[in-house]
């Protein structure tokens, strides 16, 4: 959406210019992070610093420019402010390792439509774009709106990404190689913004899940493989070219099992839901993880074994970040985190056995947004890279 000339650039008309642009701008962040609660004027007066007379002169502008609806307030509770659907949609689609799932939000990041489809693992990066694609058409249509709506697109693969590169990955191998970013953008003829699942993941638990109110914070997602996002001081961390977080690498024995990375003993080795799953193959043939939960939930106790197991090793992996960190919560996601304390407190035993102390009494709680973190994610990733006033 684009207002008036006069507006379109900063700065264009001297400081005068500038200074009308970053109020729009002051008020537009305000109602973004209200997320579904509308702000009266005064409210929005306070928020920003700027006078009555100027945030009312910029709500007529911006409700002029379809960006903002106004609704009259009854008693005390004045005129009320919140981003109109005028101000456009964004789109996240988050790959799993056998599904992907299409969601579309408004500009203050409420859902108001998702799709799913199962997905194979080995399927073509193209493929798999395709589907998304006729998905978020499905989930457009579904709402009464048009692809001309959607302002920025936020993408989640489940595997390392350098430079904007799928790295190799044996969740995804049809992605190994492929510039995830331009080729996404070409399929959906919209910017699109990618990240793996984890950062995702750790983006939305950060504003919106388990570890609001923390600055400093891990999250890690135990699914087929093991990734972490990083949290510090407020900001996704991403490393120098985007590799950072490949926690489930991290060797715990160089003559432990053979890793899917070619390497022996990794985290993910002992971890990851094949891992678990293989363990349980003759108890429980072709099951599924929420079987083995629900196994181990009932007094199985080879079940309840492989998730004290795997929490144990997970705990010892994560002291490693806790002291290169000092995080002060370890957010868990993933399949595996379904199981909840039964891989939870073996984990909590685990890292206070090889914490420095002052480091022992690290939060680590389950994920609040269970298998949406990386779709809620990759929303929030477009949102922010969504400028309403161009």
């Amino acid at each position: 959406m684009t207002l008036d000339g006069s507006l379109a650039a900063p700065g264009s008309q001297g400081s005068q210019g500038s200074l009308r642009t970053r109020n729009l701008r002051l008020v537009l962040e305000q109602l973004r992070t209200a997320q579904e609660q509308p702000l009266t004027q005064a409210e929005l007066s306070r928020a920003t610093g700027l006078a009555s007379g100027t945030v009312s002169s910029i709500v007529r502008e911006l409700g002029a420019a379809r960006l903002v609806d106004t609704v009259a307030g009854a008693g005390r509770r004045g005129t009320t402010v919140a981003l109109a659907r005028g101000a456009g949609l964004v789109a996240g689609v988050d790959f799993g390792h056998r599904h992907v799932r299409v969601s579309i939000a408004d500009m203050t990041g409420r859902v108001l439509g998702q799709e799913r489809a199962p997905l194979d693992p080995d399927h073509d990066h193209r493929a798999g774009l395709d589907l998304s694609a006729r998905l978020l058409e499905t989930a457009l249509a579904t709402l009464g709106a048009e692809m001309a709506e959607v302002r920025n697109i936020g993408l989640g693969l489940p595997a390392p990404i350098a430079d904007g590169v799928v790295l190799s990955s044996a969740i995804l191998p049809g992605w190994v190689g492929v510039h995830a970013q331009d080729v996404a953008a070409t399929t959906f003829g919209r910017a699109v913004h990618i990240d793996n699942d984890a950062n995702l993941g750790a983006l939305a638990e950060h504003r919106h899940g388990a570890a609001r109110g923390h600055r400093d914070v891990v999250f890690v997602k135990v699914s087929s493989g093991v990734g972490a996002g990083l949290i510090v001081d407020d900001a996704l961390f991403r490393g120098a070219n985007g590799m950072s977080g490949e926690l489930g690498h991290l060797t715990l024995d160089e003559q432990g099992p053979l890793c899917r990375c070619g390497s022996r003993g990794c985290l993910e080795a002992y971890t990851g839901v094949n891992t678990a799953l293989d363990l349980m193959a003759d108890q429980l043939p072709g099951a599924r993880i929420a079987d083995l939960v629900e196994a181990a939930r009932e007094g199985n106790a080879a079940a309840v074994r492989v998730f004290e197991d795997a929490g144990l090793h997970l705990g010892w992996g994560l002291a490693t970040a806790v002291n290169l960190l000092n995080p002060s919560i370890i957010v868990v996601g993933g399949d595996m985190a379904a199981a909840g304390d039964l891989i939870l407190e073996p984990t909590r035993t685990s890292l206070r056995r090889h914490v420095l102390a002052g480091a022992e009494n690290t939060e680590v709680v389950q994920a609040a947004l269970g298998d949406r973190a990386s779709a809620v994610g990759a929303m929030l990733l477009a949102l922010d890279a969504t400028d309403l006033l161009t």
